[in-house]
C-alpha cells in the first residue's frame, strides 16, 4: 500500500487554509453588519463604546493567534529534539567506529577498511587442501530432519590416530595403530 502521509499533510494544510479564510470572511461580514456600540463590563474591567463586532471577533482572533504560537513552539521543540538525537547518533557511530578500531588493534585483527563494500563480489578465498589421511575418512551421513519433538542421535566421528614424531621404528607405530580399537560407525536413527 502506498504511503499517504504526504497527501494527508497537504490535505490538512489546505483544509486549515480554507477554514481560516472562512473565519476571516465571516468576521468581516459580522463586523460590517454590527456597527452599533456596546459597553463591556467584565469583572473590574469597564469599557464603554466598544463596537459590537470586536466583542465576538477579538476573542476568536486571540484564540487563533495563541493556537498558532503554540503550534510553532511545539514544532520547534520537536525539530530541536530531532536534531539533538541526530547529533547524538552521529557521535555514537563515530565512537563505535573508534572502539572497533581499538578492539581490532587489541585483538591484532586486520583492518576492515580493505573490505569490499556491500554488493561488491568478494574474492574467493584459497582453501588449504586437507591431508590425505583426513580426506580418506568417510564423511558422516546426516540423519533427515525430524519434527522438534523427536530427538535424534548424535553422529560419532572416527578420528585417525596421530603419528608420534619421536618414534624411530616404523614397526612400533604399526603395532600401536593395530592395538587401537576402531571407532563404531555412526548409529542409524
Amino acid at each position: 500500500m502506498p504511503n499517504l502521509n504526504h497527501l494527508w499533510q497537504r490535505f490538512l494544510l489546505a483544509s486549515s487554509l480554507l477554514v481560516g479564510l472562512a473565519i476571516g470572511v465571516a468576521a468581516t461580514i459580522f463586523g460590517y453588519s454590527n456597527l452599533a456600540t456596546v459597553d463591556v463590563h467584565w469583572s473590574v474591567i469597564h469599557i464603554d463604546g466598544v463596537p459590537l463586532w470586536t466583542v465576538a471577533v477579538v476573542p476568536v482572533a486571540l484564540t487563533l493567534i495563541a493556537g498558532t504560537l503554540y503550534h510553532w513552539t511545539n514544532s520547534l521543540h520537536h525539530f530541536t529534539e530531532h536534531m539533538r538525537h541526530r547529533h547524538r547518533v552521529h557521535e555514537l557511530e563515530a565512537e563505535l567506529a573508534s572502539l572497533r578500531g581499538h578492539l581490532d588493534q587489541v585483538l591484532e585483527m586486520p583492518d576492515h577498511s580493505g573490505l569490499p563494500a556491500k554488493g561488491e563480489p568478494k574474492e574467493p578465498a584459497s582453501v588449504p587442501e586437507a591431508p590425505a589421511e583426513v580426506a580418506a575418512l568417510p564423511e558422516p551421513e546426516l540423519a533427515p530432519r525430524r519434527s522438534g519433538g523427536e530427538r535424534t542421535k548424535r553422529v560419532k566421528l572416527a578420528v585417525a590416530p596421530e603419528r608420534a614424531a619421536g618414534q624411530a621404528n616404523g614397526k612400533e607405530a604399526l603395532e600401536a595403530a593395530d592395538s587401537a580399537e576402531p571407532a563404531a560407525p555412526a548409529a542409524e536413527a
